[in-house]
């Protein structure tokens, strides 16, 4: 519970119907240092584990997961995934039924779920984002993206934002912009430009007026309401790519993520996504919003988070939370545009599985009757409130981002909330700086 008392009222179910703690389920599986052993083993290196002692995580219910020992409040939902709690019944359900009915088939016959749950999908998109293909990962949603793109404009290069991530695939690997998450493979960056970050928090421009946020930074600007200076200067930075980086008028497309996930929640200078997709589309590309952490809800105020930037994108991308945690990921087009996929044949084995399909159905309706996207809003903000004033008394604290506005309800759905903490002890942060002092060694001896 927060420990001040934020600037927002409290939402009465906060009060009145916080979520049942339940008992330690008995844990009936291999032991703590078997289960380290067989990690160390059998698993590839590169698989790393957060915290010096790591979870083992065995059972989870709704806010809740279970380790041997302890319950624990899950505030990450396995980044960003579990988006209507875990082992929610209705999900279940649909899972169970579907399971005792009909697992798979190709997209190569017709199954029902495979239509009902497209139908259902694309009735929450805006204008002609009617057509949907299914794969199983965000990585694979923003691979088609990128070949979709290419084909359609007949262009080759696409723009990325530094501190982005869209997959780490080899394909979609150039488009994110971290370090940490690239290897020193040829032809990565093949097409692949990174535009300046219009963040106000750690940009170069930016301040307490330039995102749109209850909770802004501490940074100070001279913008005023109406109008983002720091804006306009991260846009001017955008045009020198067009103006000399790439073929004059022939880009592919642009990618962004409405607000960046792994880069750390970072929400960029109010106005700048609409003016820089009107420039991609003046110059042939098309504008592809990245919602695989975004979406469904999450920003409180609108279901996409391409809403809160006034735009209709050509095409979405989405995952994680598409299926609470089932793998399953969607590209959502018009039909003029998804039209260029049958230049060739494209096929996806289990993309648009029955499983998925009905997973998929049943976590839409849960965020409809459970009205999560309310609770997003309402718990978030009081969230975002009560962090602002712990920030003012804790100089650990740099920054509080999370895009959502004015309480009403409440339930448990993950929110799009960040803390920025000044921790240099942080294990994570560790492990980053040895990757990023390691590569910086093999190239500079």
């Amino acid at each position: 519970m927060l420990t001040t008392q934020p600037n927002a009222q409290r939402p009465e179910s906060l009060k009145h119907h916080g979520q049942q703690q339940l008992d330690i389920p008995t844990y009936n599986g291999q032991c703590y240092e078997e289960v380290v052993k067989l990690r160390k083993k059998y698993l590839t290196p590169n698989v790393t584990s957060y915290y010096k002692k790591p979870l083992l995580i065995h059972k989870g219910s709704g806010a809740q997961l279970f380790d041997q020992e302890k319950s624990y409040l899950d505030m990450f939902g396995g980044i960003v995934t579990v988006s209507v709690g875990h082992c929610h019944p209705k999900v279940n359900a649909a899972l169970e039924e579907q399971l005792r009915t009909l697992w798979h088939t190709t997209n190569i016959y017709m199954h029902p779920k495979l239509h009902e749950y497209a139908e259902k999908l694309v009735s929450k998109l805006p204008g002609d984002l009617k057509n949907v293909y299914f794969v199983n990962s965000g990585s694979e949603a923003n691979d088609l993206a990128m070949v979709i793109a290419r084909l359609y404009t007949g262009n080759h290069d696409i723009i990325s934002f530094r501190n982005a991530y869209h997959g780490a695939s080899p394909y979609t690997m150039g488009l994110t912009a971290h370090s940490t998450w690239r290897y020193p493979l040829p032809g990565v960056n093949s097409g692949i430009l990174h535009a300046m970050n219009p963040d106000p928090y750690t940009g170069i421009w930016g301040g307490n007026q330039c995102r749109d946020s209850p909770v802004q930074t501490t940074r100070n600007c001279d913008c005023q309401d109406g109008e983002c200076k720091a804006s306009d200067k991260y846009y001017e930075q955008l045009e020198q790519i067009f103006k000399y980086s790439v073929p004059r008028g022939k880009v592919a497309a642009m990618f962004a993520e409405s607000i960046q996930g792994v880069g750390g929640t970072v929400q960029y200078t109010k106005g700048y996504i609409k003016r820089a997709a009107e420039l991609v589309r003046t110059n042939g590309g098309l504008f592809i919003s990245d919602e695989v952490q975004s979406g469904f809800g999450r920003t409180g105020e609108h279901y996409w988070g391409f809403e809160g930037h006034d735009i209709v994108p050509d095409i979405v991308t989405m995952a994680k939370g598409i299926g609470n945690g089932f793998p399953m990921g969607a590209v959502i087009t018009s039909r003029k545009i998804a039209e260029v996929l049958s230049q060739a044949l494209h096929f996806n084995t289990f993309g648009g599985n029955p499983l998925a399909c009905a997973v998929g159905i049943a976590v839409l309706d849960v965020i409809d009757e459970e009205e999560m996207q309310k609770n997003s809003l309402d718990v978030g903000t009081y969230l975002l409130k009560g962090l602002e004033q712990l920030r003012e008394k804790h100089d650990v604290i740099g920054d509080v981002r999370g895009k959502l506005s004015i309480p009403r309800k409440i339930n448990v759905h993950r929110k799009f909330i960040c803390i920025t903490v000044r921790v240099e002890t942080c294990e994570y942060k560790r492990r980053c700086e040895e990757l990023t002092t390691a590569n910086r060694g093999s190239k500079l001896g």
